[in-house]
């Protein structure tokens, strides 16, 4: 018989902290660092502040990595300031308007195809997948360049178990870190979690989002993750059943490929990740 799920925000958390604590004593040192990249959504937010908890904030560095402008980098701050932790804002517009301008030169861009009236590249130029992930394995680049140069650093990866069940990441850009704390929580669990250790709600109850097209995760999934989460941990199938399930299969290959180290809970999973 299945085990009920029970979620208790309180052991979970404990759990996650000791877990971080081992995962850095055993990859690491009493003087290791750890980077995160601060979106200003529940995940990021979520992931420092349990890395406070665990480890202190005087270990804890956030990155702030806006891709020209970013309407809601306010929730970013407002949550390194709320920490407390050391953070740098590093644009990344530059780099990535370089290599579309390296993609032109190298011919991988039809020149017809890739130039206005003013001789300049235009944005429909490029496909919406390379749009999306390519500004995500930048910042991931990022992470890992500040992290060589300061030393003696950990990359945390921030993505959730519903976004990671339904494909909702970037390959080896936000999916990739050193470890991941909540790759195995859904996102109302990591929520609660957020809200238990005190983060503002407006980051915490924050809608879901890329922070680049203009929508949220659950508009362009076309589904809610609480419909996922039921599925995961209960069983439950709803009408979007067929359409999640169909996503899942598709992108499980993701998650195969790149197994971080994650704490696992002790909750029922009835997807197999």
């Amino acid at each position: 018989m299945a085990k009920e799920y029970n979620f208790d925000v309180a052991k979970i958390t404990d759990e996650v902290v000791a877990w971080i604590q081992k995962w850095i004593s055993d990859n690491g040192n009493e003087l290791t660092k750890v980077i995160v990249g601060v979106s200003g959504g529940k995940d990021s937010s979520v992931v420092s502040a349990l890395m406070v908890k665990a480890l202190g904030k005087e270990r804890v560095i956030g990155v702030m990595m806006p891709n020209g402008e970013q309407k809601d980098i306010s929730d970013s701050q407002t949550l390194v300031s709320h920490l407390g932790i050391k953070n740098y804002t590093v644009n990344i517009a530059k780099a990535y308007e370089g290599l579309k301008k390296a993609f032109d030169e190298a011919g991988v861009i039809e020149t017809s195809n890739s130039m206005n009236n003013g001789g300049q590249i235009t944005n429909d130029s490029f496909s919406s997948v390379f749009k999306t992930n390519t500004p995500a394995r930048l910042r991931m680049t990022t992470l890992y360049g500040i992290g060589a140069q300061i030393g003696n650093c950990r990359v945390a990866n921030t993505c959730n178990l519903s976004e990671d069940l339904v494909g909702y990441s970037t390959f080896y850009g936000d999916a990739a870190g050193d470890f991941a704390p909540i790759n195995k929580l859904t996102t109302e669990e990591v929520v609660a979690i957020g809200d238990y250790l005190g983060l503002p709600s407006s980051l915490t109850h924050k809608a879901p989002s890329d922070g680049m097209c203009g929508k949220t995760d659950e508009d362009n999934l076309g589904f809610t993750y609480h419909e996922v989460n039921e599925i995961a941990r209960k069983n439950q199938k709803g009408s979007n059943y067929e359409k999640i399930l169909a996503k899942y299969k598709a992108n499980l290959f993701k998650v195969k490929i790149i197994a971080l180290p994650c704490y696992r809970p002790d909750l029922p999973l009835f997807l197999e990740i």
